[in-house]
């Protein structure tokens, strides 16, 4: 995805070091003094413009969210409307989120979600799909025991190997769905703007899953 430069985007970066961190690292294990009181922490790897994150946020104010999102552009349009409506409750990492492990103590967080990521399709880049078995240890490193992983995608080729990499890995599935918007209503399925805006060309799948206890 091709993403519009925002000239001032790093300035308010800069401006709020109370709503967002560059350097996660220096949080690990202490997430929780970010947040108005200590909650279940739950994360979103990929948070694009935080369509998805600031209503769950809304929806769950007894939970602690982090947005994760590596492009500057992109995650300052979350901090704009942080900015305009507070939530106490929702805190932005400006990060690469494949470096969980080094962000997180193991642990630390209760739930993780991966929306719509890059599909990467050409086989030699399996390697870099976000469900792929080196993302899996990660984030059942960061996860407690019995943690669970909640994955969204209208890439079949994905969906596909997603399925193959979390059942070679051992994850149960809870619930997996190929269409999920022909059984889900919106009010039981929040969305993210890529998903408002795909939807239409084709289905949604979905996997809860819960990983192993080590």
């Amino acid at each position: 995805m091709r993403v519009r430069n925002k000239p001032w985007a790093p300035k308010l970066i800069n401006a709020h070091p109370e709503l967002i961190t560059e350097t996660p690292a220096d949080l690990r294990g202490k997430w929780q003094t970010r947040f108005a009181k200590p909650q279940p922490i739950q994360i979103e790897v990929g948070s694009g413009k935080g369509q998805f994150i600031i209503e769950m946020a809304k929806q769950h104010p007894e939970i602690n969210y982090i947005a994760i999102e590596i492009q500057t552009s992109v995650i300052a349009v979350i901090l704009r409307k942080l900015v305009e409506e507070p939530l106490p409750n929702l805190q932005l990492c400006h990060a690469d989120g494949q470096a969980v492990t080094a962000f997180f103590e193991p642990n630390e967080i209760d739930r993780l979600y991966l929306n719509f990521s890059d599909p990467w399709p050409k086989s030699r880049h399996e390697k870099r799909r976000l469900t792929y078995k080196s993302f899996l240890a990660a984030y059942q490193e960061v996860l407690k025991p019995a943690g669970q992983i909640e994955f969204k995608t209208d890439n079949r080729g994905l969906f596909e190997f997603s399925l193959t990499s979390m059942n070679n890995f051992g994850l149960h599935f809870e619930q997996v769905w190929l269409d999920l918007h022909a059984v889900v209503t919106p009010e039981e399925n929040v969305e993210t703007e890529y998903e408002q805006k795909f939807s239409i060309h084709g289905p949604i799948y979905k996997i809860i899953a819960t990983f192993p206890t080590k």
